[in-house]
């Protein structure tokens, strides 16, 4: 699979191991339409089986990051069925929104670090997404809405259980049941992004920088990391320990630590190995 094939919804390039996708429809705000949708998850997977990336950029052209989900998914038939058979048309329902909730949650399971970078309004399924990264980073005229409550709905791809996890809960109910915005000094202020930048142009040189840190250490120590931290917040302390030790017996890798350390004496820049590539069930 070419990930640095065309796409109508964003940009996607990889350099020195750091893949950047680039939302690319600023004059429709970067709304999240059907093509979107198609796409998104496509590059996903294409970079999951990639052998050597280490670290994904997301950010985005124009003034703003994300206005969410663009109308037009609401208005195909095709994702929202009718018909008199409640019980069907409910089935199809909750597996369209279920499909949905997976793009956000392969992406969280990526086994590289994702790093977003927000401007300008971050808004409704945007929110879903950067909740799903592992750092977000933004400028000084972010804001952040959960926007569905003002249609009517309810959030359903991910902000109302991962938030919660960033936010303490009376900030994440305010904001579900507002749909105020969340200006970027609150979003520094109670944890939900690493750094406000005062620029856009700072922000990406600044995002850039970090994913570049992230990419010279070890990739298997890197993926580790983001494996340990993903389960021990969802799993209790002792879980968590076990399942480290067992993770640890198997994948810690004394050759590569000796290289890193054999490098430092040298002051240089230790040759590291990508993690193997990764394959469909029945790929060669």
């Amino acid at each position: 699979m070419d990930i640095e094939s065309s796409y109508n919804t964003f940009t996607l390039t990889v350099e020195n191991s750091v893949a950047h996708l680039q939302f690319s429809r600023p004059d429709k705000l970067n709304s999240m339409n059907l093509d979107f949708w198609r796409e998104f998850p496509a590059a996903i997977a294409g970079l999951s089986m990639t052998d050597d990336l280490r670290v994904l950029v997301i950010s985005a052209q124009g003034p703003h990051f994300c206005a969410g989900m663009d109308l037009d998914v609401f208005q195909s038939p095709d994702n929202f069925p009718m018909g008199k058979e409640k019980a069907r048309v409910s089935e199809a329902m909750r597996r369209f929104i279920m499909q949905l909730q997976q793009v956000f949650t392969d992406l969280e399971q990526l086994r590289v670090p994702v790093l977003t970078a927000i401007q300008g309004g971050c808004i409704g399924g945007a929110l879903d997404l950067i909740a799903a990264s592992d750092m977000r980073y933004c400028t000084q005229d972010a804001f952040f809405t959960i926007k569905e409550v003002e249609l009517g709905i309810t959030a359903d791809l991910g902000t109302l259980q991962r938030l919660p996890s960033i936010l303490p809960q009376g900030i994440v109910r305010e904001l579900a049941y507002t749909g105020r915005n969340f200006s970027a000094a609150e979003a520094d202020k109670f944890g939900l992004v690493n750094q406000v930048f005062e620029t856009q142009e700072a922000m990406l040189d600044g995002v850039l920088q970090i994913a570049s840190q992230i990419a010279a250490h070890s990739p298997l120590a890197v993926t580790g990391s983001k494996e340990m931290l993903n389960y021990s917040r969802d799993h209790g302390v002792d879980d968590s320990l076990k399942y480290m030790a067992t993770w640890q017996a198997g994948m810690l890798c004394l050759e590569e630590t000796m290289t890193i350390l054999q490098a430092k004496k040298q002051r240089k820049a230790p040759e590291l190995k990508p993690l193997r590539k990764v394959t469909g069930l029945f790929d060669s």
